[in-house]
């Protein structure tokens, strides 16, 4: 399909849920029944279009968004499949940013899930329309009914279906369409092809009452349907749709569909859904800051050429290649734009449609529409394109701080250069991964949003890269202080032959809680020279870097310069610094030092049923609950954790709450670690300490 559609005959679409709701099965079936591809692709074959990385072949998970399309009713639909699992949720938003609707997929087993409740808030910040999908009916124990009331408890009454299912579980193989009152069943042949058939008798009070709370759902959203629907008893089909539609752009409807996307069941009335209900890519303009002033611009060919790219993929063989929507205007092969947060030029070359990995050379793509740009050199995710006269900046999806860091080194000393080479073009990918070398342990630092990601990059780095590496638990970042005062005069001497070393200073050591290392000269008189003062001060320094308990840097404390002696021949900087030296340590041991850990803010999110274990966990990591707040059975609990007992809280907090759980952290300040716990630590320090030398 290398047909240029025009803004109106194009739908954007982020197929978006849990994980485990079968989006990929889904997208698969409707690009089988709209003859994008000649077979229906299984997840378990591992060979479907939007999962075509390994790691997700072997997982049977999907871990990029990825983009796919397929012609439907003289319609380009754009399907954006994105991830479900929570660690992989920026990718989902990225996704999201350049979709027109959301189809929210939902287990008919399940329900509403944690990531359900995250996305539908996601989408309601960006006011994006939402489509429901209750998908896996064919599923034992699945249940559309009762999906629906959990649905309308959780977002409200205005969640209302626009089917009624024939059969469930097993003998789901079918669905009224509430606004053509027409019934459909599908064979098991997997084949899609829907066959009409009259409305069975035992649904037909079901189907009654259902069209009618629809109806008048739609009816109340607009005055004059309100009248046409009360004058006349109900609204023409023609009608219907037009009113529905409007109703779904303005967010006061969310349709709920029925779905076995993996038995290729009521796939077709979804894909049709796409086409009449979900906006069309100029239905509302995009804000964006134009020339450094908020405007709004409208998806048309008279607007100025602005394209965002949402998605970078690193290929083996065409290297680089830009996802982006066009926001604005149209735009041809071999145009040259402009980046205008890097300031650079950029050259576009080819232009291409993806389906999943595979390009597809274009000559344009008309505003609203998602393209492919290989090589691009200094465009990266979230950066904004557009033509050189016209500065347009869109605003990029914020990139959240990493949840979790493991120390990693190369197997092999002679790949650190293709390690950091292979570490660049996957950030290019995923700018949630970040690393770099933490300063006080001096270890290489490779963090993302959760365990799993950050194994899924380390075998990323194996298998496309050939970078071997090893995982380990990051050193904690323990500091030192002082809890006491202490005075010491300390003298540096040496006399080896020609000219020796002579230097001696008094200190005043203090603590100085939470305002960090200060330094006060108060000599009155010349007994150390101003210029030997700042040695002292780099000498203590230089000692603070390793303090006395277990050599880890000694934080809030004051020193005060008291008194000293100087030599008019050996006396010298250097001397000065080593009596700065000797001086902070005889001081800060005498000074009641103590270990400081790093207290992390922590809120944990858990399903009701699972709350006394996570709390019982909570404690058992010396945890100090904050809050909780409980709703539709999913309780967010907040607390202040150590962050040395939170290294391995990933694989437990998943392994007590059945995989639904989820957590997220960010540093909050340091406090005293228990004194029963500093031995241990010091020991631990001094044994590593021994193993290095």
């Amino acid at each position: 399909m290398s047909t240029t559609f025009t803004t109106d005959s194009i739908r954007n679409v982020a197929v978006t849920g849990h994980s485990h709701t079968g989006k990929t099965s889904l997208v698969s079936a409707m690009l089988f029944n709209g003859g994008s591809v000649n077979r229906l692709l299984k997840v378990d074959d591992g060979n479907t279009v939007t999962d075509f990385d390994e790691d997700e072949h072997e997982r049977k998970i999907t871990i990029n968004t990825a983009i796919a399309h397929f012609e439907h009713r003289n319609t380009k639909i754009n399907l954006i499949d994105t991830p479900g699992y929570s660690i992989y949720t920026t990718d989902a938003l990225q996704g999201m940013r350049v979709a027109d609707a959301c189809l929210l997929l939902i287990s008919a087993v399940a329900g509403v899930e944690v990531q359900t409740d995250k996305l539908w808030k996601a989408a309601a910040a960006s006011e994006l329309p939402v489509l429901f999908g209750i998908n896996l009916m064919d599923r034992d124990r699945a249940s559309f009914q009762r999906t629906v009331d959990t649905l309308q408890k959780k977002f409200g009454r205005e969640v209302t279906p626009i089917q009624v299912p024939i059969g469930e579980e097993a003998g789901f193989n079918g669905v009224v369409d509430l606004i053509s009152g027409k019934a459909f069943t599908w064979e098991s042949n997997e084949n899609g092809a829907p066959t009409e058939i009259d409305i069975p008798d035992n649904l037909a009070a079901e189907v009654s009452s259902a069209r009618e709370a629809l109806m008048e759902m739609v009816a109340e959203q607009d005055e004059t349907l309100m009248e046409a629907y009360l004058d006349a008893g109900e609204l023409d089909t023609e009608t219907f749709i037009r009113g529905l539609k409007k109703a779904v752009a303005s967010r006061s409807v969310f349709p709920v569909l029925a779905a076995s996307g993996g038995k290729n069941i009521a796939v077709q009335p979804v894909m049709d859904a796409l086409v009449d209900l979900v906006p069309a890519p100029d239905w509302r303009p995009t804000k964006a800051m134009v020339s450094g002033e908020e405007q709004d611009l409208t998806a048309s060919a008279d607007s100025p050429f602005a394209a965002y790219v949402f998605k970078t993929i690193s290929d083996p063989y065409t290297g680089r290649i830009s996802l982006m929507r066009v926001f604005s205007g149209g735009i041809e092969s071999d145009a040259n734009v402009t980046n205008p947060q890097k300031r650079s030029p950029e050259r576009l070359g080819a232009l291409s449609v993806i389906q999943g990995k595979e390009l597809e050379h274009v000559e344009g793509a008309a505003a609203g529409d998602l393209i492919a740009v290989p090589k691009l050199k200094h465009t990266q995710t979230g950066d904004t394109l557009c033509a050189a006269k016209r500065e347009i900046i869109f605003e990029p999806v914020p990139i959240p701080e990493a949840a979790i860091s493991f120390a990693l080194e190369p197997a092999s000393k002679g790949d650190e250069d293709k390690l950091a080479a292979a570490l660049a073009k996957i950030r290019d990918e995923d700018p949630t991964v970040s690393f770099g070398r933490d300063p006080q342990t001096k270890e290489q630092l490779i963090s993302g949003t959760g365990q799993l990601h950050v194994e899924v990059v380390v075998g990323r780095l194996k298998k496309r890269y050939g970078v071997d590496v090893m995982l380990h638990q990051p050193k904690v970042p323990y500091r030192e202080t002082v809890t006491g005062s202490a005075e010491s005069t300390t003298r540096h001497k040496k006399q080896t032959g020609g000219s020796g070393q002579f230097a001696e200073c008094k200190i005043l050591m203090e603590p100085n809680k939470g305002k960090g290392y200060e330094f006060i000269d108060k000599i009155f008189g010349g007994s150390i020279s101003h210029g030997y003062r700042p040695a002292v001060d780099k000498g203590i320094q230089e000692a603070a870097e390793r303090g006395v308990i277990a050599g880890f840097p000694m934080v809030d404390f004051k020193i005060t310069l008291l008194d000293g002696k100087e030599h008019a021949v050996d006396s010298s900087e250097m001397a000065f610094k080593a009596a700065g030296r000797k001086a902070f340590k005889d001081c800060a041991s005498r000074c009641n030092p103590t270990l400081l850990e790093p207290i992390m803010q922590v809120e944990v999110f858990t399903p009701e049923d699972a709350m006394g274990d996570v709390m019982g966990d909570l404690n058992s990591r010396r945890g100090r609950v904050q809050g909780m707040d409980s709703e539709d059975g999913m309780t967010t609990v907040k607390a202040a954790v150590p962050l040395a007992e939170l290294l391995t809280y990933a694989p437990t907090l998943r392994s007590i709450t059945g995989g639904r759980g989820d957590f997220h952290m960010e540093f909050s300040h340091y406090s005293e670690v228990p004194k029963q716990l500093q031995e241990k630590i010091a020991a631990a320090a001094l044994r590593e300490d021994e193993d290095e030398d």
